[in-house]
């Protein structure tokens, strides 16, 4: 899960962003309820502070502000051995109703293994409006990992987009009509996800408004 952005236009952190009711972070954490292991990519206040055991592991791109790419390989480095799986789940931490995309994606990935050519399908993502949502999809661990490969030896993932890392796997593709990918990097896209939600805020509400109490 990507965490560690700047969020220029927000100007205050996403994670801890309270969106549709709750956090930005704890959406996404919703979202991934029924995986192995997450590993949360961000920095160092986004430790886990549940007592007990902790619901996900904390990692962080080196340099920090790495982008999506660099990003993407850090969490794929820190996921445990013993939580080995055939798919991972790449997730952005800014998208409110993840966890009603998730499951579109994992039925999809449930489907054949090949494509209409014949190649094996190594990417299930979603889709809005044409564009796709690089953020909001599934990927195969070893078509990721020998991505990520490729990508450093081409000159590395520091500043790389996402498409320059997950664009040539082959890929499934799950329309978003619904808008469930829909983001929040603007206060405009904040009010729209907690009209959805039916938690609207004032129109006043301020960024200390929306920080968890």
């Amino acid at each position: 899960m990507l965490a560690g952005g700047r969020a220029e236009r927000l100007g205050t952190p996403k994670p801890g962003l309270v969106v549709a009711g709750r956090p930005l972070l704890e959406h996404a954490l919703a979202a991934t309820s029924g995986a192995r292991a997450t590993v949360v990519v961000g920095p160092a206040d986004l430790a886990d502070p549940t007592v007990g055991p902790a619901r996900y592991l904390l990692t962080r791109e080196d340099p920090p502000f790495g982008g999506p790419a660099a990003g993407i390989a850090a969490g794929l480095a820190a996921l445990p051995a013993d939580a080995a799986a055939p798919w991972v789940l790449v997730l952005a931490c800014d998208v409110p109703q993840a966890a009603d995309a998730v499951p579109l994606l994992l039925a999809a990935a449930a489907g054949s293994d090949t494509d209409a050519t014949g190649d094996r399908v190594d990417a299930v993502r979603a889709v809005r409006d044409g564009r796709d949502q690089w953020l909001v999809g599934l990927y195969r661990r070893d078509a990721l990992d020998a991505a990520v490969a490729r990508l450093r030896a081409a000159g590395g993932v520091d500043g790389a987009p996402a498409h320059r890392l997950l664009g040539a796997l082959p890929a499934r593709t799950v329309d978003d009509a619904a808008g469930l990918t829909d983001d929040v990097d603007t206060w405009q896209d904040a009010h729209e996800h907690d009209r959805r939600a039916g938690t609207d805020r004032a129109a006043d509400a301020t960024p200390e408004d929306r920080r968890p109490r």
